[in-house]
C-alpha cells in the first residue's frame, strides 16, 4: 500500500503566528529556467478562516485547476506579483534577480506582511523583514503553494503575450523553457529582445553570429 502523498498544510504559518507575528506571507518564483523572459514571484497572507481547497505547488496542478485557484487566490487573501526583466537577470543573475523579484512582491503587499516564508533554501540579501527559508516550500506550506499558483499564472500570461509578439518560439506553450522546438526556433529565427542572453544557449549563438 502507498504512503499519501504529502500535501502542503498551514502549521509554517501557525508557528509565525505563535511567535507574535501578525501577517505571514508566503513567497515563491518562477521562471529561473526559461531561456526568454521575466522572473516572476508573488507573495500571499491567506486569511486562515478562507483557504481556497486544493492548493498546492504550481507544478502538480493542471492549467485549469491553477486557473481557478489563482482567482479563489486573489478573491481571497492579501496578494501581490512583481517580476525582474530580462535585463535585469543578465546583470545580476537568475538567483539575484529571482531575489529582487520577491522583494519587491513584498513591498508591493498593503498592508506590508511581518514576516516571509521562502522558498528555496536561502534568504534574499535585501529583504525588509524577518523570513524563513523552506527547501520544497511549495509543495510544504500553502502560503507558499499559493504564492506559486499566482507567479506561474502571471508569468504564463506575460508569455502568451510576448508570443504574440514574436511568433515562432512556441512561448504559448512552453514558457520560454528551453524545449526542443525553442532552441530549433532559436537557430532559425534568431536572438530576440526577451531572450536571456547570459543564458548558455543564448550566449553561445550571439557568439556564433559574431
Amino acid at each position: 500500500m502507498k504512503a499519501p502523498v504529502p500535501t502542503p498544510d498551514f502549521s509554517f504559518e501557525l508557528a509565525a503566528l505563535a511567535r507574535g507575528f501578525s501577517a505571514v506571507a508566503g513567497v515563491d518564483e518562477v521562471g529561473r529556467g526559461p531561456l526568454a523572459g521575466p522572473v516572476t514571484a508573488a507573495a500571499v497572507v491567506l486569511d486562515p478562516a478562507h483557504i481556497p481547497p486544493g492548493l498546492n505547488d504550481s507544478k502538480k496542478l493542471s492549467t485549469p485547476a491553477r486557473t481557478a485557484l489563482a482567482l479563489a487566490i486573489r478573491e481571497s487573501s492579501r496578494w501581490a506579483v512583481a517580476h525582474a526583466s530580462v535585463e535585469e537577470i543578465d546583470a545580476l543573475n537568475i538567483l539575484q534577480a529571482s531575489h529582487l523579484a520577491m522583494c519587491r512582491a513584498l513591498a508591493a503587499l498593503q498592508p506590508a506582511a511581518d514576516f516571509a516564508l521562502i522558498d528555496g533554501n536561502r534568504l534574499p540579501r535585501d529583504l525588509a523583514l524577518p523570513a524563513e527559508a523552506l527547501v520544497k516550500g511549495d509543495a510544504r506550506c500553502l502560503s507558499i503553494a499559493a504564492a506559486s499558483i499566482l507567479a506561474k499564472v502571471a508569468r504564463d500570461a506575460i508569455m502568451a503575450d510576448l508570443a504574440r509578439e514574436c511568433p515562432g518560439y512556441g512561448w504559448e506553450s512552453n514558457s520560454g523553457y528551453p524545449s526542443p522546438a525553442h532552441l530549433a526556433a532559436l537557430q532559425a529565427l534568431g536572438v530576440t529582445p526577451y531572450h536571456r542572453r547570459s543564458f548558455a544557449p543564448v550566449r553561445k549563438m550571439l557568439c556564433e553570429e559574431n
